[in-house]
């Protein structure tokens, strides 16, 4: 990218940023005007308005990324405004460098770049000054300051062109990792499972079980628990006791009424055309297949989301809705007049029109109802349940004068106990102590729970007497991996001498050109990785699920490096790493001259600015 180009993109993202911001700012000018600049880096400024404006546009980036609102706190939470200002103290510490350099731009250069900035062109489309002027007043600077920041862009562009300019990995890297990458194999696979064994399994005896067991101790262990008494209520539990009479169900139905009674609905995408010419010369087209929709989407320059409608009623086409509801799926029709200009419209899916009867709704909405009733009458519930405890009731006492039952619990973090399904108990369950007094909490489906912790188990182990059940599976398990390695053992030694895989007796499956990222269903996860680990002809096997693999490398193939996708593919990879290289080499070379900067940072002013971003 050429200096002249680069500036000029700098310098179209600071004047937007600008102006976008120019009658906000902070909402007070400067802070009330009793602060500019929130520190320096070799005498530069860090300018107050920019720290601002920087972090507000990140915020509004991240909010964007996340989908959802973001505090500033939240985001300082991130690093977020630490990030900013590291940004900022860098920048100017690059300034810094570049004028000590005696990196310029010059004034011809620095006049060439205003001229070509739009925002400063009257109707004409030349230089107006006084929209140039206009435009700095409203965003707070003046020419002096604009046109400072345009020299200091430029000179950190050059200086960054300087340091990295000509950095570039020879194309043997970007061979060596396409050949890598690119290679396929052959090969042969045969899967060894309990049918191919020569004999049954031995059936344990008690001294087998309990040798596998006393060897195998960890895997019979309980974990530590923390005992807990608690009682709780949930709507859930009180649905069979809340009354819903019929009228309330009826209001409810048709305040549903859309949801439970829906007309025919049609999936539909829509091209807009200039004329009705151009629009009925595509249906032509179309109609005679010298062309398809999708395509007159493409030479649009559009995608099918583009033109996409979703799922529409007749109603809502309005004057074209005969149109389209008198099409079939994959018709497409037209041309029709829309808000937009003439249109052909293509019908994707026949959506059926669907009613559901109040009577055949009644389960879902007395359910729903009942759920809402029941949250209301645990809340008329919670004062007086606090009262007792705060009175010192126990939660037995509490159980037995209020709907809340009482249970108990040996929590960790496997517990499968209804109760352990809800994050707010087990946040409780994990951190409360013998000293705490029960208090009601809340559970997110309107529910309520207290607990009391009653003691603490160690991890121990499970008794023989009560796992010998899960014992016996297990060594069983064992046995059959053992007996399934002892035949596949046996299997690679005839393919060793000589035997063909398919003369063993075996489901063979044949894989062909298998790259390092292709997948094979049911098989061991690390197959592919020992297949591109084998020589040519080499067999081996390997444990899969209650089974064993026998694999036999058929072919290696070398990557085509001279093919055209390859060769793009080289010219790609060196082109990324090269920049990648670059990053790093600049990015050691602003933290040296940073660490090497003076730096002076208003901690008040930077307090007094983030306190405006709350």
């Amino acid at each position: 990218m050429s200096e002249k180009n680069s500036v000029s993109k700098s310098v179209m993202w600071v004047l937007m940023g600008l102006l976008i911001f120019a009658l906000g700012g902070f909402g007070i000018t400067n802070l009330g005007g009793h602060a500019t600049k929130l520190g320096s880096v070799d005498g530069k400024n860090l300018d107050i308005n920019d720290y601002y404006r920087t972090v507000q546009q990140e915020l509004t980036a991240l909010q964007q990324q996340a989908g959802q609102r973001i505090s500033f706190a939240q985001a300082q939470q991130f690093g977020l405004d630490q990030q900013v200002l590291g940004r900022m103290v860098a920048e100017r510490a690059l300034d810094g460098e570049a004028e000590r350099l005696g990196l310029s731009m010059g004034d011809e250069n620095l006049r060439d770049e205003i001229l070509r900035i739009s925002a400063f062109q009257g109707l004409d489309g030349q230089f107006d000054r006084d929209a140039y002027r206009f435009a700095l007043e409203s965003s707070g600077l003046n020419e002096s300051q604009f046109e400072d920041s345009l020299r200091e862009d430029a000179a950190r562009t050059l200086l960054q062109g300087a340091v990295v300019g000509g950095i570039q990995v020879p194309d043997t890297y970007g061979e060596a990792l396409v050949a890598y990458l690119s290679e396929t194999r052959d090969f042969s696979m045969a899967i060894v499972e309990e049918a191919q064994l020569d004999g049954d399994l031995p059936e344990p005896t008690e001294a087998d079980l309990q040798g596998y067991y006393d060897t195998n101790i960890d895997s019979f262990m309980q974990p530590a628990t923390r005992d807990i008494t608690y009682a709780w209520m949930s709507p859930a539990q009180l649905l069979d006791s809340v009354e819903v009479d019929e009228e309330a169900l009826r209001a409810e139905y048709d305040a549903r009424d859309a949801e439970f009674n829906q007309p025919e609905r049609r999936l539909v995408e829509r091209l807009v055309f200039g004329t009705a010419d151009e629009a009925a010369a595509a249906l032509a087209d179309v109609t005679a297949g010298t062309t398809t929709f999708e395509a007159l989407v493409e030479a649009r320059g559009l995608n099918l989301a583009d033109v996409d409608m979703g799922d529409v009623t007749e109603v809502s086409l309005s004057t074209n809705g005969a149109l389209v509801f008198g099409a079939e799926t994959g018709d497409v029709v037209g041309p029709a007049q829309t808000d937009l200009g003439p249109a052909l419209f293509r019908v994707n899916a026949v959506l059926a029109a669907q009613s559901v009867s109040f009577e055949e709704a009644q389960p879902l909405l007395r359910d729903a109802l009942a759920l809402d009733r029941a949250r209301r009458v645990i809340d008329a519930q919670i004062n007086d349940i606090d009262d007792l405890l705060a009175g010192g009731a126990t939660l037995e006492e509490v159980a037995d004068e209020t709907d809340m039952v009482l249970e108990a619990i040996n929590y960790h973090a496997g517990s499968e106990e209804p109760i352990a399904g809800y994050s707010d108990f087990r946040a409780l369950a994990t951190t409360v102590t013998d000293s705490d007094f029960p208090q009601i909490e809340s559970l997110d489906d309107g529910g309520i729970f207290a607990l009391r912790l009653e003691g603490e188990s160690e991890a121990a182990p499970i008794p023989f007497a009560e796992a010998q059940e899960a014992v016996a599976a297990a060594w069983r398990a064992n046995a059959l991996q053992e007996a399934l390695k002892a035949k596949a053992d046996e299997l690679v030694a005839q393919m060793d001498a000589g035997a063909n895989i398919v003369t063993l007796g075996l489901n063979v499956l044949q894989e062909r050109d298998i790259a390092r990222t292709g997948f094979v269903p049911d098989s061991p996860a690390n197959l592919i990785e020992i297949v591109f680990d084998m020589a040519q002809d080499e067999v081996r096997s390997l444990p899969g699920d209650a089974s064993y693999v026998i694999v036999e490398l058929d072919a290696v193939h070398e990557a085509d490096l001279a093919s055209d996708e390859n060769s793009s593919l080289i010219g790609l990879v060196s082109q990324q790493v090269s920049q990648s290289v670059a990053q790093d080499i600049f990015d050691a070379y602003t933290a040296h001259i940073r660490s090497n900067a003076d730096i002076e940072i208003d901690q008040n002013a930077l307090a007094a600015v983030n306190a405006q971003l709350q």
